[in-house]
């Protein structure tokens, strides 16, 4: 009896699909399992409600963006609230900024969140999040080039980030003064 036990506990491991522990997730796999669920959506394009999201261009993973996510599912976590905005008022932003994904430099910045609860696996939570419009959406920018996600105690946060780099001519127009630019905190 014993042993069948163990059969089947090696079993459901080997052929669930990839579940996180408790706390936090396994980096290589979890980082592997969204990025390939994530692309193929983009990949092959969908409708987010009634709205048809056309292919868009995969998304890399971002080492920032993932600390952001982390600590706001550590926050939520530990201070028991499920929100984009922080208990002490920070926004999703404000949040990635402080990681260091930063705006300055960069002619166009563009973040996005998803956040989830409860969910037991990647397929589960990408599953919900393909089917509301406005995660969907999130999740099908084409604006959005990057992604960092994170699992803490059942809370799941996708933070999602664009930035395009001035061109060279645009850089030496700067320079020159020819071109001013114009800061506008996200």
């Amino acid at each position: 009896m014993k042993l069948l036990s163990i059969s089947l506990i090696v079993f459901s491991v080997f052929f669930s699909g990839i579940a996180v522990s408790p706390n936090r997730s396994p980096k290589k796999d979890f980082k592997k399992e969204f990025l390939t669920r994530i692309n193929k959506a983009r990949h092959e394009g969908c409708h987010c409600g009634d709205v048809y999201m056309p292919p868009a261009p995969p998304l890399v993973w971002n080492s920032d963006l993932e600390n952001a996510a982390q600590n706001h599912a550590e926050d939520m976590s530990a201070q028991k609230y499920f929100s984009h905005t922080s208990k002490d008022g920070r926004t999703m932003s404000d949040r990635v900024i402080a990681v260091g994904y930063t705006y300055k430099g960069y002619k166009n910045f563009a973040v996005g969140e998803n956040i989830a609860q409860g969910q037991e696996r990647i397929a589960e939570v990408m599953d919900g999040w393909l089917k509301s419009p406005g995660h969907c959406k999130n999740l099908m920018n084409p604006s959005f080039k990057e992604v960092g996600v994170a699992y803490f105690n059942h809370y799941w946060v996708q933070d999602f980030g664009g930035r395009e780099p001035f061109s060279a001519k645009e850089e030496k127009l700067l320079k020159s003064g020819r071109y001013k630019l114009i800061e506008q905190h996200p």
